[in-house]
């Protein structure tokens, strides 16, 4: 049995911020209802790479969820959703602030039908605040968190980072939101809204950048691959390419000179410790590509893995796809779709000994399900159903 299992979850989210949330929370067992505007549903449907007609992209966020179609502009369908909401335990919806509002459905309108609900909204800027109401995606805040400022080329432009982090970041605060929530119910009995803007997670991850300017007052710049404060702790230019070695104090950094044949950088005052190897790192970084140009990638990871010194390979997508610690840790998992056939997806990353999390069921259709969901959540009967579907 998965942890989650019986957790009943109304999903209004679309595209990738809420629906990587509720994916988390499918994975390990909760019900997750999928609830999109009808013919056209989640706008992730439309993005690309595609398999047929179907996304792959959305095929990859929401495995494991169910999908039923209510139109909110129809008070009739909205009623239906105020009915399921009864026997939900969670709301989950990423719209601007405001729009649950106007249909009627905001944390105040639900919590007088459920009290126990825990409504969880996830958006741009929050629910408060002067840029409450301001549209954003990823890019957007990516920008205005200031993660941009500090990703880049040492001297280059602020850079977006590769993957989503500014929607997924805030995916995943929402499902810790949520989990705690949902312990203090289990506490108290009492519901609450729990509100996650993705700006506030992009400042809640800057990590040392803001520690060093509040304690120095000078503002972090773009660094390449660097670390800031460690030394050596880049990339570096092999024979054939570049490769990641982590010296994180004066222990590794000793290996790495014995291994680089190079013991005078030992007593070199620049280098003889953490704090000077820094203030000299463009010198250091001179004299360490120039000895590591002289042999190949594989033949430094040898030397670097058997002295136990951190060092890695900068993996291109598919290398890592098709790495064996990948695959042993089941990170790569293949789904079989109805339309789309078989596709490979990122698995979970949480292990759990006794509950374990898994892929159930692929991706719905859109609306797939809705005739199910109205007879197993709402008990309607045959008759009823056909009638709402009807009156579409």
């Amino acid at each position: 049995m998965k942890p989650l299992q019986g957790l009943k979850v109304l999903d209004l989210s679309r595209v990738l911020a809420g629906p990587y949330c509720t994916m988390m929370l499918a994975d390990f067992g909760a019900n997750i209802i999928k609830i999109e505007p009808p013919k056209v549903g989640d706008d992730s449907r439309a993005f690309g790479p595609f398999v047929g007609k179907e996304s792959a992209y959305f095929m990859s966020l929401n495995r494991n969820k169910r999908s039923m179609t209510l139109n909110f502009k129809n008070q009739a369908e909205i009623e239906v959703f105020r009915e399921m909401v009864k026997q939900a335990d969670v709301v989950v919806e990423n719209y601007r602030p405001g729009t649950m509002e106007k249909f009627g459905l905001g944390y105040d309108e639900l919590k007088t039908i459920n009290p126990k609900i825990i409504y969880a909204a996830c958006s741009g800027f929050g629910h408060s605040g002067p840029y409450q109401y301001k549209p954003a995606y990823d890019i957007i805040v990516q920008a205005m968190g200031g993660i941009m400022s500090i990703t880049g080329p040492e001297g280059g432009e602020p850079t977006r980072v590769g993957a989503s982090v500014g929607d997924i970041i805030a995916g995943m605060f929402t499902a810790y939101g949520i989990m705690m929530a949902l312990y203090h119910r289990e506490k108290t009995g009492e519901g609450q809204k729990v509100d996650v803007a993705m700006l506030d997670c992009q400042l809640a991850v800057l990590e040392n950048a803001i520690a060093r300017y509040v304690t120095s007052g000078n503002v972090p710049v773009p660094l390449g691959n660097r670390h800031p404060s460690i030394t050596p702790f880049a990339s570096f230019t092999a024979k054939d390419g570049h490769l990641i070695v982590g010296a994180g104090n004066d222990r590794l950094w000793e290996k790495l000179c014995k291994i680089l044949e190079k013991p005078e950088l030992l007593s070199d005052p620049r280098f003889d410790n953490n704090n000077n190897r820094t203030a000299h790192v463009s010198e250091l970084t001179a004299i360490l590509n120039e000895t590591f140009s002289h042999k190949t990638i594989n033949e430094w990871l040898t030397l670097l893995e058997a002295a136990e010194l951190p060092c890695a390979p900068i993996n291109t997508v598919d290398r890592i796809i098709s790495d064996p610690q990948i695959q042993q840790r089941q990170m790569i998992v293949e789904v079989d779709h109805p339309v789309a056939g078989h596709l490979k997806m990122a698995g979970t990353p949480v292990k759990m000994s006794l509950t374990p999390g898994g892929i159930e069921r692929p991706a719905p259709l859109l609306g797939q399900h809705t005739a199910e969901l109205l007879k197993e959540v709402l008990g309607w009967d045959e008759a009823k159903t056909a009638a709402f579907f009807a009156d579409k």
